[in-house]
């Protein structure tokens, strides 16, 4: 019923063309980085990447600036500003009435640049633990993956099995996208091009049967690494949820003692606050450990990233920062924060 295979990991697998374009970008807390670059080649993708989102907070709140006092004007300006970054009413408004209320400090553009800095950074920084993908050695590491069609999903359980497999790992791919056929023909592809083991549905339309079956093959073969993909679902329909946390339920039931879990809301960071609005349902339905934001270096809107942590409670894990099976980004707060200020 189930089509399955293993193979010997290449030392360098191309990528795969796939419908979702996105890139998307992952790494392991215990695990050395797999970036080649080095540490200010590594910045300067960074910059590159997050630098329509730097135009669109710093590059026109300096703006704003170099014209004007910081009068309560001025701090009006800024709050829609954030706001069109899509950093989020509540946080935009938070952040604003801290610089309403300390604007007579705030004498020149350095001075409140600087305070902007550090409000972004005692938003993002008591996530810095948690922004790293959790991976348990010497266990079963299950990362299950969720998301609406078109955020990335594919192309990111691609991306971080040939990261995965790179390091080392042994990894089992289970397809149970059953409603896109096209979702688990790409997945095969980068399964046979990385060498992960691969699950798909063959002629069943349950989802929670094909993670019965990865989990199985994982078990049997001794992987350290499970990536499930699920159907790209909207998160209104209340019967694709339930079917999701079923879903859930199978892979709690399926772990070996001691493994490892994760579930990964994958979002496109060019949809900001409206990809948010999955972000609550699909946290209360598979218990959401963090958060994967993909497209990064195509989007202004990166300010979404504010959001996700300060009204979501969610760790952002790993950002896209291009179309290259490389790609593969840890999220590092005070990183992100520099490259978006940086000049």
């Amino acid at each position: 019923m189930f089509k399955w295979f293993g193979k010997k990991a290449p030392e360098a697998p191309p990528q795969p063309a796939t419908e979702e374009s996105a890139s998307a970008a992952g790494s392991v807390a215990t695990a050395p980085p797999s970036e080649s670059s080095k540490p200010d080649g590594a910045f300067a993708e960074l910059k590159a990447a997050v630098s329509m989102t730097g135009k669109s907070i710093v590059g026109k709140i300096f703006g704003l600036l170099k014209e004007s006092e910081i009068t309560d004007e001025v701090i009006d300006e800024i709050e829609e500003v954030l706001i069109r970054a899509d950093v989020g009413l509540d946080t935009a408004t938070l952040i604003t009435d801290r610089i309403r209320k300390q604007k007579d400090q705030l004498v020149t553009s350095e001075k409140l640049m600087a305070f902007l800095k550090q409000e972004f950074a005692d938003i993002l920084t008591p996530f810095e633990k948690a922004n790293q993908l959790v991976y348990k050695p010497g266990a079963m590491n299950v990362y299950l993956v969720v998301g609406v069609n078109g955020a990335g999903k594919t192309t990111f359980i691609g991306k971080l099995a040939n990261r995965f497999i790179r390091e080392g790992r042994k990894v089992v791919i289970g397809a149970g996208d059953t409603f896109r056929a096209a979702a688990e023909e790409q997945l095969e592809v980068w399964a046979q091009r990385s060498g992960a083991g691969f699950i798909g549905a063959g002629d069943t339309k349950d989802p929670a049967a094909v993670m019965f079956e990865a989990l199985k093959q994982a078990r049997e073969t001794g992987a350290d690494v499970v990536l499930l993909d699920t159907a790209g679902r909207l998160q209104n329909k209340f019967n694709l949820m339930e079917e999701l946390r079923k879903v859930r339920k199978v892979i709690d039931q399926g772990m070996p003692e001691g493994a490892n879990m994760e579930s990964l809301l994958v979002l496109d960071a060019t949809t900001g606050q409206n990809a948010l609005k999955q972000a609550s349902v699909f946290k209360e339905t598979v218990d959401l450990s963090g958060v994967v934001l993909t497209k990064l270096d195509g989007s202004a809107k990166g300010g979404v990233i504010l959001t996700i942590a300060k009204e979501y409670k969610l760790p952002v894990k790993m950002v896209g920062v291009g179309e290259g099976i490389d790609d593969l980004k840890d999220f590092h707060a005070q990183e992100f924060i520099d490259a978006l200020f940086e000049k």
